[in-house]
């Protein structure tokens, strides 16, 4: 019988499998930063499910993807101003990772409601709330490929702003 917990090493094993592969693949040099860092955090998430399973003690780190992935953002800045074409099949690994991070929080909610330990129960927490910055992450990501010049004027406000102090 396959317990939840393999499940979820199960999950973590197949998303690492496709992020990296998406990686390779990937033309655009943030996108493959991108996956390349998602791909590091869901290997932290199938150790500490590993050890879960284990028996082990875990660890929980407080993590913030979107924190990381600001800083990918920051330090390409030049390279994603450049004319941005994404593949179809580009656009299609982002759309399968936004739903491989949905069916993760789902999942994760429902190891929360059943989660008898204080340490569980946190850790399900946490997942979810990294799922969920991971999902923000590629669909933002996904917007900007799409459409680049109507993501940047309403998720970066740089045509309408203005410079007003309000915005």
């Amino acid at each position: 019988m396959t317990t939840a917990i393999e499940i979820a090493i199960k999950m973590e094993t197949d998303a690492i499998k496709f992020y990296t592969e998406a990686a390779a693949k990937m033309k655009y040099p943030a996108g493959k930063k991108m996956f390349e860092t998602i791909t590091l955090d869901e290997k932290r998430h199938l150790d500490i499910v590993t050890r879960l399973l284990k028996g082990i003690d875990i660890h929980i780190e407080d993590v913030h993807p979107m924190k990381n992935i600001r800083t990918i953002f920051e330090t390409m800045k030049d390279e994603m101003m450049k004319s941005v074409e994404a593949t179809s099949d580009e656009l299609e690994a982002f759309k399968i990772a936004m739903q491989m991070e949905k069916e993760g929080v789902e999942f994760y909610r429902k190891l929360l409601s059943e989660a008898v330990s204080e340490k569980e129960k946190t850790l399900f927490e946490k997942l979810i709330k990294e799922e969920e910055q991971h999902y923000d992450i590629f669909s933002n990501t996904y917007d900007f490929l799409q459409d680049t010049g109507n993501w940047f004027m309403w998720n970066e406000y740089s045509i309408v702003d203005g410079g007003t102090p309000w915005a």
